[in-house]
């Protein structure tokens, strides 16, 4: 009897073991299948490791920006937008790993769970995918970056379409350059999105963000004067923050359309590494977030072992500081929507060979972004002033324009030139980044131009 029971107890557990594996394997298949019917060595969809067989992929006006044709995967017929899209549409390689070739890889190869690939195989046809981009825009920005290293982003801030996301260098995925180029100098990260995954000391455009911190921490702000002597001299060091200027009185509003680096060092050394360390991850720069099941980089904002001088020149946009392009554009979203930062999404929808939508995007929110409706007015009407008693309106023609420019020191490097906006105009809520990386010159006068024309180009 007591043998029994031990064979029984034996026998149930190899039964509870088999189970086990036959659970593992399913989970195991559930999980990996889309990976493993997509596997480069697949020859239905492959060809010497790159892509050959999927569906369309349109822009926001049903525009082709690549398709398959007689087993070949094929581009727009522009060769600058070919660029200007790559790093969206992806290529045949998967070298750009934020390319929707990459990241919507198995519904655009028309994979299912139940079917694999078989109507791909069957109807030659892959689920098309459709952008929220406008490639003649992208195409604008990119010819106005004139093969400047950098990026530039526009968004819709009332329903998250971003009609422009570009990122450079690139190249022409038909004529992609020979690997001793792709590897020079000239090419350095061009597989890299700097939109969704770059990092950028941010200059003067900060002056947006330690504005909010001086709203929120120091009460009688609008009431201060500052007397810009060239240079701020900060008790404890034997340095001292540099002004672009010789500035003499300002209040704070004209202190931020001057861009003041003595007052806002002052400024940010006034609220302190705490308030000002709460601050920017309350505007969620320090966070991150999926565009499209990318993970967007996380900014870098550490005053934990900083002195005054150090927190002085963070105010401005210095020390330590990085930004992501895509969360920075959130953030204006944010001032521009009343507080509500809506979030950035660039593929629309997906159809399969039978017309059925299997994914569609809508508006949303970035939760890592909080900005109270009185915040967002006093930083709109801040930006406004920028544009209207500073930079002039007649660099944006038309667009009731607010926004900041920033011309950021980068160590072996010449000045990125930035410039961070959006529209005030209603019927024309369009937010925007750019950023010219070594560039030597000006935020006002290298990123101004290139903003107004890729949104003038939107009209």
């Amino acid at each position: 009897m007591h043998n029994t029971a031990k064979r029984a107890l034996t026998l149930l557990f190899f039964v509870a073991a088999f189970l086990a594996g036959v659970v593992i394997l399913i989970v195991t298949f559930v999980m990996n299948s889309n990976t493993w019917a997509t596997y480069s060595t697949n020859q239905h969809l492959y060809s010497k490791g790159n892509i050959i067989s999927a569906g369309t992929v349109y822009d926001a006006d049903n525009n082709i920006l690549a398709k398959t044709e007689n087993s070949v995967r094929i581009y727009n017929d522009d060769s600058t937008v070919r660029a200007a899209t790559l790093h969206a549409v992806g290529d045949t390689e998967g070298c750009i790993s934020t390319g929707v070739h990459s990241i919507f890889q198995a519904e655009l190869t028309g994979y299912s769970l139940v079917n694999g690939v078989y109507y791909l195989k069957q109807n030659s046809v892959g689920n098309d995918i459709t952008l929220t981009l406008k490639s003649d825009v992208c195409a604008t920005a990119y010819s106005a970056l004139n093969g400047k290293k950098g990026t530039v982003g526009v968004y819709n801030y009332k329903d998250g379409n971003i009609v422009c996301m570009v990122s450079s260098p690139s190249y022409d995925p038909e004529n992609k350059p020979s690997a001793e180029i792709i590897n020079s100098d000239e090419y350095e990260g061009v597989y890299i999105n700097r939109f969704l995954s770059g990092l950028y000391t941010p200059g003067s455009t900060f002056k947006i963000i330690s504005s909010a911190a001086a709203l929120e921490n120091l009460p009688d702000i609008y009431s201060r004067t500052f007397t810009c002597t060239g240079e701020l001299e900060v008790k404890g060091s034997d340095r001292g923050v540099i002004c672009n200027s010789v500035h003499g009185t300002l209040n704070f509003e004209s202190a931020l359309n001057h861009s003041c680096n003595f007052a806002f060092a002052q400024i940010a050394i006034d609220i302190g590494k705490t308030n000002m360390q709460k601050t920017v991850e309350r505007l969620g720069l320090t966070s991150s977030y999926e565009v499209d099941r990318v993970k967007i980089s996380k900014g870098i904002f550490d005053l934990s072992g900083s002195v005054d001088i150090d927190i002085g020149w963070a105010g401005i946009g210095q020390y330590t500081t990085q930004i992501n392009p895509c969360m920075m554009l959130s953030v204006l979203g944010a001032i521009a929507n009343n507080g509500v930062a809506t979030k950035p999404y660039f593929v629309k929808s997906i159809i399969n060979y039978a017309g059925v939508t299997t994914y569609s995007n809508s508006t949303d929110t970035v939760d890592e972004i909080n900005m109270s409706p009185e915040l967002s007015e006093n930083l709109k009407s801040l930006m406004r002033s920028n544009v209207a008693n500073y930079y002039g309106d007649y660099n944006f023609p038309g667009l009731t324009m607010c926004g900041k420019t920033g011309t950021a020191e980068v160590s072996n490097k010449k000045s990125t030139a930035l410039f961070a906006g959006f529209s005030a105009d209603e019927d024309f809520p369009y937010a925007v980044i750019v950023i010219v990386e070594d560039s030597g010159t000006s935020g006002y006068s290298t990123a101004i131009p290139i903003a107004n024309k890729v949104l003038q180009s939107l009209r």
